[in-house]
């Protein structure tokens, strides 16, 4: 079996004119016997063509020209495929292209969603009563966002603490029945779906 070594990382990202890319493409690698498969990380929500050149020693890979390939949002795709010499380690170094305009001739390879952060930070608080609540967290269950969430029937202690920022306004904590969202640090307490959520995310 073949063990993961200390790898040598260089990334050189060239990116179009108006590339609108949040986050940098992150490569991870996974070991199996005397094979090291090299994965994109796409943690924007935007589709991304990348194209991987690698060199190094101690390891064989295809001859042919690297050509583009298809990274959904996020999602993990395999970008490279080394074929490591037996009784070493690989050393390797990489340049990716990575771009927002996609092409037709970009290879589609099976890609596997992962979570990413929001671009505002989801802390989901679930009154008692929540007659909303189950829908809210299966939508985001599915999606592809990280968050957090907090029930006030397991924490009570949380519930005090939010009291304070209901005390000047005609919403009374104890009577709320819909989630209470925190949306970095600012609270909602009159998001009732999904859709509404993603609105005043994007805000």
């Amino acid at each position: 079996m073949f063990k993961k070594a200390l790898f040598i990382f260089i990334i050189f990202l060239n990116c179009a004119p108006l590339f609108s890319q949040e986050r940098p493409i992150e490569i991870v690698d996974e070991a199996k016997a005397n094979r090291l498969f090299l994965y994109a990380l796409n943690k924007n929500e935007q589709d991304l063509d990348v194209t991987i050149t690698v060199e190094g020693t101690n390891f064989r890979q295809s001859k042919s020209v690297p050509r583009a390939v298809r990274v959904p949002a996020a999602s993990k795709v395999m970008l490279a495929n080394l074929i490591v010499e037996r009784g070493k380690r690989a050393n390797y170094t990489y340049e990716l292209k990575v771009s927002d305009s996609l092409s037709r001739r970009a290879l589609r390879r099976e890609s596997e969603p992962i979570k990413i952060d929001p671009r505002k930070k989801i802390i989901l608080y679930i009154p008692e009563n929540c007659i909303l609540c189950d829908s809210l967290v299966s939508d985001l269950d599915k999606s592809y966002y990280l968050y957090t969430s907090y029930s006030f029937s397991e924490k009570p202690e949380l519930k005090e603490q939010l009291a304070p920022a209901f005390e000047n306004t005609t919403v009374k904590i104890d009577s709320v029945t819909t989630p209470i969202i925190s949306l970095g640090g600012v609270l909602h307490v009159k998001i009732e779906n999904y859709d509404q959520l993603l609105e005043e995310l994007n805000k």
